[in-house]
């Protein structure tokens, strides 16, 4: 192990980190910075770890390819975990894990390290993402491994060692944040029966301060993937972070809900993901003309998978190639415009177009006839019937 690449955010866990992996392995440590969408000063962050000791700073700017690779698959996928979560951090870690398993190689590191805790999902996603893109990588993971047990170690062990502890105000829960989401964990939110405080969410404006105006917004698709926004062309990350904008101001995109982590522990998570929930709203709403109905029945079914499998790290395993090859599949025909209105937390889905759509008007309006004998619905009933009548001569209902 000639060196080691380590996943950092300037944050207490991983300057400590820094420190303590120089001090156990004597090897230059590189400081691996992500950025994902977060509101952070990476030049402050760069120059933080070279004061903490980094050999050297990569700060990567992942934002396109997070978005246009991870977030839009999602979006195609309409992945939802457990019918609420939006997976703004699952998708999230495998594209900074590729982003730390590509600097490893280019400057011949041996491993790479990270922070997260034993107890949590990201140490999964982040090792089987360098499992299955770098298997001769090793993989230090300093929180199940060293003697400290919380945070005043890590203080005690910062101030030993001259290690700066960030001044900003403590807050009591846990925050991640990126161009999807910001998300909420631990501390106070721990009591599922504790509402969360109004001053905890940095995004979204609460239903009783949005305006009492509407406002709709346009987003064109093209083959699945957002293309613009009220008529005007856009990169996906330009596109989802407008739609923050517009989501956060009329308070769409809050979700609380108790979650069921890889490992087993059952976890109380808070999330603000506005422009992802919009562009949901909207992607469903297009399919909803443009899909058959047994292909978009097939892959409602296929929904929960991949999102588990999203959730779980699996993101390079080889059942995901062959989901997301499916979805992308089902999308080549999901091209038109949706029309949404935003109030007060809410997206009403007001209009949709396409020039792919299988919706026609003439054979679903009650003004005209059907474009086959009506005498077919009747043997259409029967047969379908058949089944159902044969179970009530041997087990009557009534």
């Amino acid at each position: 192990m000639n060196s080691i690449v380590l996943a950092y955010s300037g944050g207490l866990d991983t300057s400590v980190i820094l420190t303590w992996l120089e001090e156990t392995y004597q090897v230059p440590v590189i400081a691996y910075v992500g950025n994902v969408g977060q509101d952070e000063d990476f030049e402050a962050i760069r120059e933080k770890a070279y004061r903490t000791g980094a050999a050297d700073v990569i700060v990567d700017d992942l934002r396109d390819a997070f978005v246009e690779t991870y977030v839009v698959a999602a979006i195609k996928a309409n992945a939802v975990y457990e019918g609420s979560y939006l997976l703004g951090t699952s998708l999230a870690r495998p594209v900074i894990a590729e982003g730390l398993v590509k600097a490893a190689r280019s400057v011949g590191a041996g491993a790479i390290a990270h922070g997260a805790t034993g107890k949590g999902n990201d140490q999964v996603r982040f090792e089987l993402t360098v499992k299955a893109l770098a298997p001769d990588l090793a993989v230090i993971a300093p929180w199940r491994t060293w003697s400290f047990v919380g945070r005043s170690d890590l203080l005690e062990y910062a101030a030993k060692h001259g290690i700066e502890v960030p001044v900003t105000a403590e807050k009591p829960y846990s925050m991640d944040a990126n161009l999807m989401h910001i998300s909420y964990e631990g501390g106070i939110l721990e009591d599922p029966w504790a509402e969360p405080p109004e001053d905890m969410f940095l995004w979204t404006s609460s239903v009783h301060d949005a305006p009492d105006e509407s406002e709709s917004v346009e987003i064109t698709f093209e083959q699945g993937a957002p293309v613009a926004l009220d008529g005007v062309a856009m990169k996906p990350a330009e596109l989802l972070a407008a739609l923050n904008e517009a989501g956060s101001r009329h308070g769409v995109g809050r979700v609380d809900i108790v979650e069921n982590r890889f490992i087993g522990i059952k976890s109380r998570g808070v999330y603000e993901t506005p422009g992802a929930t919009i562009l949901l709203a909207a992607h469903r709403a297009i399919e909803s003309i443009t899909l058959d109905r047994e292909v978009a029945h097939f892959k409602d079914s296929l929904v929960p998978r991949f999102a588990e499998l999203v959730y779980n790290g699996f993101w390079f395993a080889p059942e995901m190639d062959v989901l997301r090859s499916m979805v992308e599949t089902t999308q080549t025909c999901v091209t038109g415009t949706v029309r949404l209105r935003l109030f007060k937390g809410g997206i009403t889905v007001t209009g949709r177009k396409s020039p792919n759509s299988l919706y026609n008007a003439e054979q679903s309006s009650f003004e005209t006839r059907m474009s086959i004998d009506p005498s077919d619905s009747g043997g259409f009933i029967n047969v379908n019937g058949l089944r159902l009548s044969t179970w009530s001569a041997v087990w009557p209902r009534l």
